[in-house]
């Protein structure tokens, strides 16, 4: 029996889980902590506490936010975790556990999940998005996550919004479909500040409170916006569709809705996008970072 520590970083929290098995793994222990956010030592002392309660793990698959040189291990940006970038990751984890580590993006993590064995299981090229602090994403080709020459294919977080943005963080698309966008819209609706808001509130008021329901739907609209150029773009044979949110089926009804009427208008010969949740939800990212280990 087998048992790898995975840990998904995200802008807010570190998710991880111990996952035991030989050729199937199951989570077996699981928890979340707060991200450390003060400087890197603090955020490598993090990790190492995470592994140093679960020590009996044969090594430390991560997931992070940014673009990662996977086969170095080595950080090369990540926006809400600056402090990381430049450094080895893997190494220095390694030097800290005394076991093997890699690292990957975490989009591209939740690619591999569902590509070996999730939503996107049965088909060759395809377009993974994943909803949180930002907006992660990974396109697949011919099975393989596609890294581009600098590390960064994917980043749909840092795409321009209009051809009249200017370049700044105000108009990135991750201020406009990450999950976080969602709350802060939200938050404003409800005169509320933003940290007051959930995603679990957010829904739960969706069908008693026109006004999120109107918020929801613009949100809808500007995630399916997106997936409409990206179709164009690279042509995906299907879109998954992850993090928390996509757990929430009127999200995904929402998002199929709003591509609808978008291809109700668009010529016969376009393709519409086909869009599904990710299999694994929220834990797409440690399935993917376990597959990653694996395949070391």
């Amino acid at each position: 029996m087998r048992k790898i520590l995975t840990i998904d970083v995200g802008g807010t929290f570190i998710k991880f889980a111990v996952m035991s098995g030989a050729d199937a793994f199951e989570i077996t222990a699981q928890g979340k902590v707060p991200t450390p956010k003060k400087n890197h030592a603090e955020f490598m002392d993090g990790l190492a506490e995470i592994f140093n309660a679960h020590n009996d793990a044969e090594g430390i698959a991560l997931s992070m936010p940014g673009l990662i040189d996977t086969e170095a291990g080595v950080c090369i940006s990540s926006g809400v975790l600056n402090f990381c970038n430049g450094h080895n990751i893997a190494e220095e984890l390694r030097r800290m556990c005394g076991v093997p580590v890699t690292v990957e993006n975490d989009a591209n993590c939740a690619a591999i999940a569902e590509i070996q064995s999730g939503a996107l299981a049965d088909v060759n090229n395809a377009f993974v998005l994943v909803f949180g602090t930002a907006v992660g994403g990974a396109f697949v080709c011919n099975r393989k996550v596609y890294r581009g020459a600098h590390h960064c294919a994917g980043e749909v977080s840092y795409t321009l919004k209009s051809s009249t943005s200017i370049m700044a963080e105000e108009n990135f698309y991750a201020t406009e479909i990450s999950a976080s966008a969602l709350q802060k819209m939200c938050a404003k609706v409800l005169e509320l500040p933003p940290d007051d808001v959930t995603g679990e509130m957010v829904f739960g008021l969706i069908n008693e409170n026109d006004a999120i329901l109107q918020t929801f739907y613009r949100f809808a609209h500007a995630v399916a916006v997106k997936i409409f150029n990206l179709q164009m773009l690279f042509d995906p044979e299907r879109f998954a569709l992850g993090g928390g949110i996509s757990a929430q089926q009127v999200f995904i009804d929402a998002v199929r809705d709003k591509l609808d009427e978008l291809c109700d208008n668009a010529p016969d010969y376009l393709p519409p996008p086909k869009v599904v949740a990710c299999k694994y939800h929220n834990d797409a990212n440690l399935f993917g970072a376990l597959y990653r280990y694996l395949k070391q």
